[in-house]
């Protein structure tokens, strides 16, 4: 079939038709894929577009094209082909536009972009907590908002150093263990441990024999790490003290987390702070070879400050989901056991409740500044509720100030992303890295990588990145570039 151009086009789309056409030429059609019958169609309804010489309507064609009445903007020629209808996934890649594009390839691409490394100077007080935040919160502070990053990635480096050495020996103590940390300028002091109170039945060990680590009734929870580079100490303003502790992994873990009601704090002298039963189990129990996670931190914490004694330091917390629970436990026990304790500030993410309002006052008493990084959609974070014991109602509440984001703000999070994606870590600090203000809860010059998000949050993963971040990870496997395995981050 000919189709006369010159004598069918008006000439103010000429040049416009000339180049579609050139373009069909240059590489396969869509049509190609087509049975005969839908190709015929679909020329014939493009011969009848280029047929309307005369219309004097030049914003909307109305005439029908297919069985039904289609109503079509003439915004170009062959837009009124719908191809889209054809092949779906054309109109998908075509929304995102190339500065987009460049954006995702960029964050999945092994080129590190940071954050600024502020000097903290005189202010150090305020991002540690001293005003409860007041200020830097909405809009997040640039310097705030890398600092809260920094710290959960040494919850991601507690995490793997359990995952990479899981077991814990039966018959002597553990030998001190090698830690990732995230940034050189720390060094790690002292591995802790936490111990379950309560063991599995026998039938469970008859059942399953080989459960292995995640039955065992002490392991590996975190670490003390300092400071000790002279640049970073006087950016910083002080030398900091960071405790690290990552979120449930052993079956004992997660039966101590439903001991759920409250219990009074060994050695309070107010019967009415009290904290869940199973956090403070864990937080105070011996194990058959190495003290308790509040005797280690105890320790660990009077010998840091006998021996930077004279020197401006501060003591950081930081843990995730159970991490978050019981670095308030160690918060609490740790405040009190020096003459002189430096500021004590924690940074939880996705913590659940731990205790009652008079706990709270507990710990705003001792001046234990907290800060909650929480996402709207994380159940974690409501719960343990409401208990009932000895004919009194006790209500569980939550310490310190709020950080607030939320996963349906993300632009590449599934907006009915599930609850493991909803309290993953990294999806905590893919959020904070995004958050602007209430006003701007994701900001366009996020710099934190996609890639770990992607591989471990896959299926909570909008479609349309996946595809895409498929197609760059093959080509960048076709260049024989490797994938990072570390995140860059705005955290150094």
């Amino acid at each position: 079939m000919q189709i006369g151009v010159n004598s069918t086009v008006p000439a103010q789309n000429l040049l416009v038709f000339q180049t579609k056409r050139a373009s069909f030429k240059c590489r396969k059609s869509p049509l190609n894929s087509l049975s005969t019958e839908s190709t015929r169609k679909h020329l014939s309804n493009l011969e009848k577009l280029l047929q309307k010489t005369n219309q004097t309507d030049s914003d909307q064609v109305t005439k029908p094209l297919t069985n039904g009445s289609i109503s079509i903007k003439r915004k170009g020629l062959l837009e009124g082909l719908k191809l889209w209808d054809i092949k779906p996934e054309m109109k998908a890649a075509e929304e995102m536009s190339p500065s987009h594009l460049n954006r995702l390839q960029r964050l999945l691409s092994k080129t590190m972009e940071y954050s600024p490394r502020n000097n903290l100077g005189s202010r150090w007080r305020e991002y540690h907590g001293c005003n409860d935040w007041s200020g830097l919160l909405d809009p997040l502070d640039e310097n705030l908002r890398r600092e809260v990053v920094r710290y959960g990635e040494f919850v991601q480096a507690a995490y793997h150093g359990f995952h990479s050495n899981p077991a814990m020996p039966v018959e002597e103590a553990p030998l001190p263990r090698h830690v990732a940390l995230p940034d050189r300028s720390y060094k790690v002091t002292k591995s802790l441990y936490a111990t379950s109170s309560v063991g599995l039945p026998k039938w469970v060990d008859d059942m399953a024999p080989n459960l292995g680590w995640m039955t065992q009734r002490s392991s590996w929870i975190g670490f003390v790490a300092v400071c000790d580079d002279r640049r970073e100490i006087q950016r910083m303003g002080r030398r900091d003290i960071v405790i690290a502790l990552r979120g449930t992994a052993t079956c004992l873990e997660w039966t101590e987390n439903f001991r759920a009601q409250l219990v009074r704090i060994p050695g309070s002298d107010d019967s009415n702070e009290r904290v869940e039963c199973g956090f403070l189990s864990l937080h105070e129990t011996r194990g058959a070879h190495v003290p308790s996670l509040a005797e280690s931190v105890v320790q660990e914490v009077q010998r840091l400050i006998e021996m930077y004694k004279g020197e401006t330091l501060s003591i950081t917390i930081t843990g995730h989901s159970l991490g978050a629970a019981l670095s308030l436990l160690v918060a609490d026990e740790i405040s009190s056991c020096a003459p002189q304790v430096p500021p004590v500030a924690v940074f939880s993410f996705g913590g659940p409740r731990v205790g009652n309002k008079n706990f709270v006052q507990r710990l705003n008493q001792k001046n234990v500044k907290v800060l909650r990084i929480v996402n709207n959609q994380d159940l974690i974070t409501r719960v343990p509720g409401v208990f009932i014991g000895d004919n009194n109602s006790w209500a569980y509440t939550h310490v310190g100030t709020e950080l607030r984001v939320d996963t349906k703000m993300s632009p590449y999070l599934k907006p009915d992303a599930d609850i493991s994606c909803c309290h993953d870590l990294e999806a905590y600090l893919h959020l904070v890295d995004g958050f602007s203000s209430s006003n701007c809860p994701f900001r366009l010059n996020a710099k934190r990588s996609l890639v770990k998000l992607v591989n471990e949050q896959k299926s909570n993963v909008k479609q349309l990145y996946t595809h895409k971040a498929l197609s760059l990870n093959l080509d960048r496997d076709r260049l024989n570039v490797p994938i990072p395995s570390c995140l860059p981050s705005p955290s150094r």
